[in-house]
């Protein structure tokens, strides 16, 4: 079922998932595109993307404690 896009109130208090198709907006996870969005209602895909968000933002905080101890993250060997 697809949902009418929301309000540009809504749009400023979305959460983009860095990367990807994907919008939080409030605690709902939208998929979106230029055709319009689609409410993520699946528990288990749901339940991936609140971790990979909260893993993102771990990855974030540590980044900045390291810069504002005034050391640069290593970056990744491939």
């Amino acid at each position: 079922m697809s949902h009418p896009a929301p309000s540009s109130a809504s749009v400023r208090r979305s959460e983009r998932l860095v990367g990807t198709p994907v919008v939080r907006r409030g605690t709902d996870w939208w998929l979106v595109s230029p055709s319009g969005s689609l409410l993520a209602s699946d528990p288990a895909f749901t339940g991936e993307l609140d971790r990979f968000s909260a893993d993102l933002a771990a990855a974030d905080r540590a980044v900045a404690e390291l810069r504002a101890q005034g050391k640069s993250p290593r970056k990744a060997r491939p």
